[in-house]
């Protein structure tokens, strides 16, 4: 582990401090805490936009909604799929319906600002996510099909705080670990 590994797991532990992760009640995946302080938040989004996205993730926030979108409802739609799910496989499905909402909403809400460009790109990286997909959901092979629900890792932290950017339409660069204090600045 570098020098850097373990200033950003240190961050991490302080600023979640006793943040719970769980939520209370059902509806959109929450990415804006209340209880979690401004520095907190911006020390998350540094870490999230600093790890290097999974190969054909878009890099600009709109279109990247739009992908992380379009891979937790595959993954949503391939649990449904499944005719013997346990319950933590039904409740993975609720969670990503409800994530694919939270994106959703923060598409509509962005969308009127949008370049025709990005709106392109969007669905273009939505087409795309969605392709990976198919020939699961049209596999005839059960066995397969649960097999790759249960591989599936998530999706990049960045998508949760892309969402709440373009939906509050925060214009401005994330902050970087330099920023936030978990690297020194580079030398001129």
């Amino acid at each position: 582990m570098n020098k850097n590994s373990i200033f950003i797991a240190v961050a991490i532990a302080v600023s979640v401090g006793s943040a719970a992760f769980a939520q209370d009640q059902d509806g959109p995946i929450v990415t804006n805490r209340s209880n979690e302080s401004a520095d907190a938040l911006r020390t998350r989004e540094a870490i999230a936009y600093s790890n290097t996205l999974p190969r054909g993730a878009p890099t600009q926030d709109y279109p990247l909604v739009a992908w992380c979108d379009a891979l937790v409802t595959g993954h949503a739609d391939l649990g449904e799929t499944l005719t013997n799910r346990s319950p933590e496989d039904t409740e993975l499905v609720r969670l990503g319906r409800l994530e694919a909402q939270d994106f959703r909403s923060a598409l509509a809400a962005a969308e009127p600002r949008q370049t025709a460009a990005s709106k392109a790109a969007a669905q273009q990286a939505a087409a795309a996510a969605k392709a990976q997909w198919a020939p699961l959901l049209a596999s005839q092979d059960e066995a397969a099909r649960s097999q790759s629900f249960g591989l599936f890792y998530g999706l990049p932290g960045r998508c949760e705080h892309a969402a709440r950017r373009i939906r509050n339409n925060i214009t401005t660069p994330p902050a970087t670990p330099a920023d936030v204090g978990l690297e020194e600045p580079a030398a001129n």
